[in-house]
């Protein structure tokens, strides 16, 4: 039925001859190093027309129709010779009537080596901003989108958070010592419930006026930018919203995986999310298959990136996004879904552009051979030009090994084991740890609500060679324990973020003794790593957990940090003679909470269950 009105909206309007609705990108730049560019043109019955161009440096290579009608792309090569300014494109219709538009070509303001990415050095603060804070409350609701409501009670409605929460609050989010700052989907989802998350996207190149504007956005960048901070962008190349605006009119037959039985409205297929099938030496085509074509859910078309027009138009906005914002990294949703063939493309032509940039992909998984498959420089028959994945099996031997209790291979061995797998991965140091995201339970939730074990994971994942990534709200013990895994829940309001809020975690105000105490633990490491040499690049050894106590040391020339985790409930005297490789003895340490000094010895009192995290870079302030 879909497709019987869409045909015959575009019977009726068979003999009037366009009017150009939408060019995607909407402007470009000269200087890349790719010199091509293939525009998308939308508009009535735009497939025939003839385009040219007399602007210097631009030559039109052809235009390619597309199945409907009201589609045409563009080919474009931007010449050495090409200046900024305003290309003229002139289209000229099978009726004899003509149109002109201007194309804004731009200056680029950062040479490309300039756009230097996330590494091993930053920890990236994780937001969702409709849940963090709201700066701009004339913003909430936009009556022209399908979701009209802002509803604090209801954990799956709008908050209201937006960009300009963000904005108001960098000085936070640096004085605690991250570095980075990862947003989820800031881009419109004109969803009609849900569009709170952001990843069901209703158009690739327009902010949801509910966060704010393009030019809030791009103060985000700048201002994180002047205070050292990098921005990160969250993009999906796998799916997009159903309410998108080419959903009424798709440009291919082929644009979307299953797209006849969308257009017929038969029973979709949905991915069987056996993601082992990219990687599994015998797995079945029809496996492989629906696991990259079929959709994530009903709401989420599920993109053709094998379409040679789509997969450039993925490409270019993408680019687009990087160069607009002066991005510091790109965060790439549910990396394995889509075409393999094609995420290599995307990331090698990003990579190509801004070769010291950083990407990171998710794949979500406790196995490290697949963690280790997307990872750039493995000799796997894959280049995957992908520099960065995330450690989910990490996070989880983390989370085991300090709710259980010590074994053979349980408890700290876990970690220990864990942290052996390096071998596998090309760069450990560009792999992403956390403790938790905005899709799993909170890490204080998964930790069954324990103080000290909550802390000995955040040292331990800050301590490691990796690029860390830290949840809004783990600062203050925010969790999901009432309904474990729910994603609304887990997504809660910041405390402070709202002009009527009764707590404020931005001051401290209202906070409970333990949620100060860990907003302060986490502060002091996340500072101390800022400009650690022992952390950002120091040679790391570690002990086989023994009699509960798990014991690391990374030394960067004369700086040396020792973490100690202990999972002991009463006093214990540590014998430092095993650590003689360390060659620590007589030096001197501080710990990095308490501020105390002590020389290492013959032995060590812990006095209590916890984290010791000791420094020869000492802090003589109280």
């Amino acid at each position: 039925m879909r497709k019987i009105l869409i045909l015959c909206g575009l019977f009726i309007g068979l003999q009037a001859f366009a009017q150009i609705e939408r060019v995607e990108p909407p402007n470009w730049w000269t200087g890349f190093e790719q010199d091509s560019l293939q525009l998308m043109i939308y508009g009535r019955n735009i497939g025939t027309a003839e385009v040219s161009s007399n602007y210097q440096g631009i030559q039109v290579l052809g235009t390619e129709k597309a199945d409907s009608p009201n589609y045409i792309f563009v080919n474009l090569v931007i010449t050495e010779a090409a200046k900024p300014g305003n290309m003229k494109l002139n289209f000229k219709f099978e009726d004899g009537s003509s149109e002109v538009i201007d194309y804004e070509l731009k200056e680029r303001e950062q040479a490309a080596e300039d756009f230097v990415g996330f590494d091993n050095t930053d920890a990236i603060y994780l937001i969702t901003p409709d849940r963090f804070a709201n700066g701009d409350y004339s913003n909430d609701v936009d009556e022209i989108l399908n979701e009209k409501t802002i509803d604090l009670e209801d954990d799956y409605a709008r908050h209201g958070g937006d960009i300009r929460g963000i904005i108001d609050h960098l000085d936070y989010i640096d004085d605690m010592g991250f570095t980075a700052i990862w947003s989820s989907p800031l881009l419109i989802n004109d969803m009609k419930s849900g569009s709170y998350h952001g990843y069901a996207m209703t158009d690739f190149y327009k902010v949801d006026p509910r966060f704010g504007t393009l030019e809030e956005y791009k103060e985000l960048a700048q201002k994180a930018d002047e205070r050292g901070i990098k921005l990160i962008m969250d993009m999906v190349a796998n799916h997009t919203g159903v309410e998108h605006w080419w959903m009424d009119d798709l440009p291919f037959n082929d644009w979307i995986n299953y797209q006849e039985k969308f257009e017929n409205d038969e029973e979709l297929i949905y991915s069987n999310h056996r993601r082992t099938a990219n990687q599994d030496l015998y797995a079945s085509e029809a496996d492989k298959k629906v696991m990259s074509n079929g959709w994530f859910v009903e709401t989420m078309p599920d993109l053709n990136q094998k379409n040679p027009y789509l997969a450039k138009y993925i490409i270019q906005n993408n680019i687009w996004w990087v160069e607009t914002l002066k991005l510091g990294g790109i965060r790439q949703d549910t990396y394995p879904y889509p075409d393999m063939d094609f995420m290599s493309e995307w990331a090698g032509a990003i990579m190509k552009e801004y070769p010291n940039f950083n990407i990171v992909g998710e794949e979500w998984s406790n196995n490290p051979l697949l963690i280790r498959y997307w990872q750039d420089g493995i000799e796997n028959g894959y280049d995957s030009n992908l520099k960065s994945t995330m450690d989910f099996a990490m996070q989880s031997n983390i989370v085991k090994g300090l709710n259980e209790e010590s074994g053979w291979d349980t408890g700290l061995q876990r970690l220990y084991d864990g942290l052996a797998n390096d071998f596998a991965y090309a760069s450990p140091e560009n792999i992403m740890i956390f403790p938790d995201n905005h899709d799993m339970s909170r890490i204080y939730t998964q930790l069954n609500e324990d103080l000290e074990n909550t802390k000995m994971a955040l040292s331990y994942i800050l301590s490691l060679p990796r690029i860390a990534q830290i949840y809004y709200g783990t600062e203050i013990l925010m969790n999901d324990t009432a309904k474990p895994g729910d994603h609304g829940l887990i997504r809660t309001d910041f405390p402070g973020g709202w002009k009527d809020s009764d707590r404020n975690a931005f001051t401290g105000e209202g906070l409970s003794q333990e949620e100060k105490e860990m907003q302060k633990f986490l502060k002091t490491v996340l500072n101390y790593r800022k400009s650690s040499k022992a952390i950002q690049e120091g040679n790391l050894v570690h002990f086989t957990p023994q009699n509960k106590i798990y014991l690391l040391s990374r030394t960067s020339g004369g700086e040396t940090i020792v973490l100690i985790l202990n999972k002991n409930e009463e006093s214990v005297d540590l014998d430092l003679s095993r650590f003689a490789e360390l060659e620590l003895e007589g030096m001197q340490f501080q710990n990095l909470m308490t501020n105390e000094k002590m020389t290492w010895d013959k032995s060590l009192e812990l006095p209590s269950r916890g984290v010791y995290f000791f420094t020869t870079k000492m802090n003589n302030s109280n």
